[in-house]
Formats: structure tokens, sequence, C-alpha cells
């Protein structure tokens, strides 16, 4: 390969030297995003139930299923960028937080869950840019955990499995949201707890 191949900034090939800011990672970021009012405009129409309920289901679930994706893309071949570590945290934050405030728009999720978590998200989400010039801040796995509840409690909330199932499934659905709600909080504070503890350090 010739040097310059060899400096051409990589999109999705693994190893060393410049990375492409249209790497595929970071595309898949933007999809993420871009999937964001696509399913906030099918769910409205959605409202009722039927299929476009199902089909916001399955964006849903499609759009945070490329979550993990892009981040092990990112680190198994070493395509981490300064753009990604904005594009990640936004578009996750911007497609839980989308799905929470529709479904109490519809009124099928009290306020007081959804506020105290956007609350979290926002504010959690703006102190890691803060301090992103000094050290960046990695998922703990509390936060990974409330990740994965997020993710299933929003989607036993979108899908309207109650019609098919029975309303058992609600009850399955408030114990993960619920659940979501105080690791959510908890994982906030102690994110703060452990900051003030290395700064004092």
């Amino acid at each position: 390969m010739s040097s310059t191949g060899a400096m051409k900034p990589r999109m999705l090939r693994a190893g060393d030297g410049p990375v492409s800011t249209w790497s595929v990672p970071n595309l898949i970021s933007i999809l993420r995003i871009v999937l964001v009012p696509v399913f906030v405009g099918v769910l409205l129409a959605g409202a009722d139930g039927g299929a476009l309920r199902w089909a916001a289901t399955a964006l849903f679930v499609v759009a945070i299923s490329t979550d993990s994706l892009d981040g092990h893309l990112a680190r198994s071949r070493n395509l981490v960028t300064d753009l990604g570590k904005i594009l990640d945290p936004i578009a996750d934050k911007a497609l839980t937080g989308a799905a929470l405030v529709v479904l109490s728009v519809l009124a099928e999720l009290p306020w007081w869950v959804t506020i105290p978590i956007l609350v979290r998200e926002v504010g959690i989400t703006v102190w890691r840019f803060a301090v992103l010039s000094k050290r960046v801040v990695p998922a703990s796995k509390g936060g990974k955990t409330k990740t994965v509840l997020q993710s299933i409690a929003i989607t036993l909330a979108l899908a309207p499995f109650p019609a098919l199932l029975g309303g058992w499934v609600d009850w399955v659905n408030t114990l993960f949201m619920a659940a979501a709600f105080v690791v959510t909080i908890v994982t906030g504070v102690q994110y703060l707890i452990d900051d003030r503890r290395l700064n004092r350090a």
C-alpha cells in the first residue's frame, strides 16, 4: 500500500492513523439521531395502537440496538473520535428522552417519572462534556445497567402487548420502569459523588 493510501482516514478499517469524521461508528450515531423524529412521528400517529404502534416499537428497538454496535466498532477498531464522544451520548439521550416524553404526552407514563430521568440524563451528559478536556468519564457498571433497564422498560411501554397478552404485562412494565427510574437516579448521584472524591484526591 502506498504512503498516501496508508494515511487515508479510516472509516471502518482497524489500525492506527487518522480516523475519518464520517467513520462508520459516527455514521451509526448520526443515523440514531435522524431516526428520533421519525420514531416520534410514527409513535404519535400510532397512539391508538395497531400497526403504527408496532412500527414505532420496532424503530425504537432497532435504533437503541445500534448503541452497542457503534461503541463496539469504535473501541475494537480504534475508531474513537472526539466527535463520536459527543454524538453517542446525544443520540442515546435524544432517543430515550423522546420516547419518555411522548409516552407522558400520551398519558401512558407519569411526568414525575419522565422529568427526573430527563434532568439526570441531561445533567450528567452536560457534566461529562464539561470535564471532557480533563478526562473521559466512562460509563460505570451501574450506568450500563441503567441503559439496559431503560431500554427494556421503554420497549415494554411502547409495545401494545396488553392487547395481546392481557393486563399482567402492565405490571411487568411497571416493575421494569420502577427499576430503571431508581437505578437512573442512584447512578446519577453516584457519578457526582465519585467525581467529588476524585477532585479531593
